[in-house]
């Protein structure tokens, strides 16, 4: 059987010259438009043994406008036009250039005006008006010029040429691959092949596509496993069964020699796959060409990356609702179980199961001792319900549970994670934050998945007991946190949020010493959201980064109008929450500010509570230590309320305690006097100063008095304000409080 010299073969990889002349040896086609019939005589007659890249002229004649578009329209790869400006009439030439271009579509070819009457269309117009790629008289194209101009035109045309034909293959090839990619079973894959070929090459698609295995001799059975047009019945069936010889003879031959074949009557184009081998038969309908055998290499490397891609989707869809690390249901299959669980009868309980501070056993253990504690988890939850519970793995460390309300509880989930977890070598304690629900007007499986993390979240919010049933009122809850999460960063953006100043006064001297910030939300109809309310939310959604950042900055600009204003130094109190710690620029951001509004040492402090400090001491004790060094004084707001302090209290670089207004309204009993007055002499004996809140009364004031507390703040001496009404007070009573009708004597 004849095939292709060796060196055609090269064509994909080598386009070498003799390549490339047994690839494309049709000639150029050149259309001669002039209404003169010598003009056309002379054309081809300087032109009749003109060779250019192996290609002679084939030419085509018009003689008028239309006679030239209704050419153009019908005749494809013509590669340039010679035409004449005046033909049946003055400007027919012009007018078809602008149909070749605009109506035809067409800018490929390559447009050479001639004209008989230079003046009637000035040269430089004429360039500059229509797209041509050249304008010459008639009198100045000898036959050199002539040669000279049709060799430009033509190499110009080819490049063009290729350039749009490998878009337009390389767009084929890109569609056909997305087609194919859709494709999820290796019969759909092989006929799309087929297909796919055939299109890429404007073909019927007539062929075939065989395979063997790797590991199969020659010898053994080709199976068919794509097929079209009359092929198409062979589709699972041995090569042989198509009875054709010349078809078994050229696929055999293919695959032996692991390379394309190249046939009068068809093309077997060689496809190598991980594990298998593959040949693909297609009928010629016509010559193929340089661009032809480029495009398909390029095509038929896609092709290969495909067969690997359909061989792994059937391991992947087995995959796709199983967690490969446990053997459980994953998300996915969670989900659609949820989903069939809305069809059922049975009144199931849904859980999801958070393993708390899962990250602090890969942090500290490692990633290896990790993914056994999953599974070790996974094991134990499957042990225990069996087959009455659906077990799944939804996420990093959470599992997802589906059963009847006798299997899932809160203490029979407890009871199971209750005895410490075996992970290699270490045993690991784990306890678990549990969202339940059971089906509460939920549409589709992601309701109920909702619910459960609602529940969830409500659950580790609140701290409850480990666990939190859904109920309707919770999801309106969380509506209106988030609503009121996007509220406060417009508002915020919109600077509506206003910074109020409450006074901190001597105790003895009742001189104002420095104020504390305090962040206010107004509302549009007068009122205030508590900062009790929104601040969580700000610290919840890492808003209150931001927004610390500006009452920084607020706060030290109203300090040094104040200073101003009483004549004196005074001081600042600004609180700063955990995810302000967390921050890397915060310390930063402090100097900053210190320097930009040129505060003196000791006059800004920054109030922080003990939950800032139990959060990561290390780092917290560092960012101290830094700012204590720039001169920011620190004090422990709401001292005494969590007692957890107490261990770091020798560490923490403090200047200052300040006792809460809960020990103030206890201080008149027994036990409530005892625990101030310990906190009192503890800071005495750590050389600390004091500061007490919420003073109300005479009777508090002078009680504290005795305690030797230094300062004090609280509605008796000023409500917190806003900055304006703070000056006018100060300025009223000279700074000091004597002018005020509360002022205790």
């Amino acid at each position: 059987m004849a095939t292709l010299d060796p060196q055609d073969s090269l064509v994909f990889s080598d386009e070498s010259e003799t390549a490339k002349r047994r690839l494309s040896r049709s000639p150029w086609r050149v259309l001669i438009a002039d209404d003169d019939p010598e003009i056309h005589a002379v054309t081809k007659l300087a032109l009749s043994d003109f060779v250019l890249e192996n290609r002679e002229i084939e030419f085509l004649s018009a003689y008028s406008g239309a006679e030239t578009i209704r050419i153009l329209r019908d005749e494809p790869n013509v590669a340039m036009v010679l035409l004449d400006v005046v033909m049946e009439q003055d400007d027919s030439g012009l007018r078809a250039v602008q149909q070749i271009r605009q109506e035809l579509g067409n800018e490929e070819i390559r447009i050479i005006l001639r004209t008989g009457q230079p003046g009637y269309a000035p040269e430089e117009d004429v360039i500059t008006t229509y797209d041509i790629n050249d304008y010459k008289t008639k009198t100045e194209l000898t036959r050199n010029k002539l040669l000279t101009t049709v060799v430009s035109a033509l190499r110009s045309y080819r490049q063009i040429r290729t350039i749009n034909q490998s878009r337009k293959g390389l767009e084929k090839i890109i569609r056909a691959a997305a087609n194919l990619m859709e494709r999820h079973s290796i019969i759909n894959f092989s006929e799309g092949v087929v297909t796919q070929l055939a299109s890429l090459l404007g073909m019927n698609p007539e062929g075939l596509l065989c395979v063997r295995s790797e590991s199969e001799e020659l010898e053994e059975r080709i199976i068919v496993l794509g097929a079209a047009g009359h092929y198409a019945g062979a589709i699972q069936q041995p090569l042989e069964a198509i009875n054709n010889d010349a078809v078994l003879s050229a696929v055999m031959e293919c695959l032996q020699a692991r390379e394309h074949v190249y046939l009068p009557q068809a093309t077997v184009f060689y496809i190598q796959s991980k594990g298998l081998h593959a040949a693909a038969y297609l009928e010629n309908q016509r010559k193929l060409e340089l661009i032809d055998h480029q495009l398909l290499e390029i095509f038929l490397a896609n092709i290969t990356i495909g067969f690997e891609n359909v061989n792994l989707f059937e391991e992947l869809k087995a995959a796709a609702y199983r967690d490969p690390l446990t053997g459980l249901p994953n998300r996915a299959e969670f989900s659609r179980l949820l989903q069939e669980s809305l069809t059922r009868e049975t009144e199931n309980v849904f859980a999801i199961c958070d393993v708390r501070h899962f990250s602090d056993v890969n942090e500290t253990l490692g990633q290896d001792v990790g993914n056994k504690l999953l599974h070790a988890i996974g094991e134990r939850f499957s042990a225990a319900f069996k087959d009455d519970v659906v077990v799944a793995r939804i996420g990093a460390d959470v599992f997802g549970l589906i059963g009847s309300r006798q299997n899932i509880t809160p203490e029979r989930i407890r009871q199971i994670y209750s005895e410490p977890y075996s992970a290699g070598e270490d045993r690991i304690p784990v306890t678990m934050t549990v969202g339940l629900t059971q089906l509460h007007d939920a549409q589709s499986g992601l309701d109920i998945l909702k619910q459960c993390y609602i529940a969830l979240k409500n659950a580790k919010l609140h701290k409850l007991n480990g666990y939190a049933y859904f109920h309707p009122q919770m999801e309106e809850d969380t509506s209106r946190r988030l609503d009121l999460v996007r509220r406060l960063r417009s508002d915020f953006l919109a600077n509506k949020l206003e910074v109020w100043f409450q006074p901190q006064v001597s105790v003895n001297e009742l001189k104002v010493t420095g104020f504390e910030a305090l962040l206010r939300w107004p509302q549009a109809d007068g009122s205030y959201i508590p900062p009790a309310e929104f601040i969580p939310l700000a610290e919840y959604s890492g808003l209150i980064v931001d927004i610390g950042a500006w009452v920084l900055e607020e706060s030290c600009r109203a300090l040094r109008e104040l200073s101003t204003l009483c004549g004196r130094t005074l001081r600042m109190a600004v609180n700063v929450s955990i995810p302000q710690f967390r921050n890397l620029e915060f310390p930063n951001q402090v100097e900053r500010v210190l320097q930009q509004y040129n505060i003196a040492e000791g006059r800004l402090e920054l109030e922080i509570t003990e939950s800032i400090v139990m959060d990561d001491p290390t780092m917290v004790i560092e960012i101290l230590k830094r700012l204590r060094s720039r001169g920011v004084g620190i004090a422990i707001d709401d001292f005494g309320v969590g007692f957890s302090s107490l261990n770091y209290i020798q560490q923490l670089p403090v200047s200052k305690l300040k006792i809460d207004r809960t020990f103030v309204q206890q201080a008149d009993t027994s036990s409530g006097a005892v625990l101030v007055e310990t906190i009192s002499r503890m800071g005495q004996q750590l050389g600390l100063e004091t500061i007490v809140e919420g003073i109300e009364t005479v009777e508090q004031l002078n009680y504290f008095r005795q305690l030797k507390i230094a300062e004090a703040q609280g509605y008796i001496f000023a409500k917190p304000m806003p900055l304006a009404a703070l000056k006018e007070m100060l300025e009223l009573g000279q700074c000091s409080l004597s002018l005020l009708s509360t002022t205790p004597k």
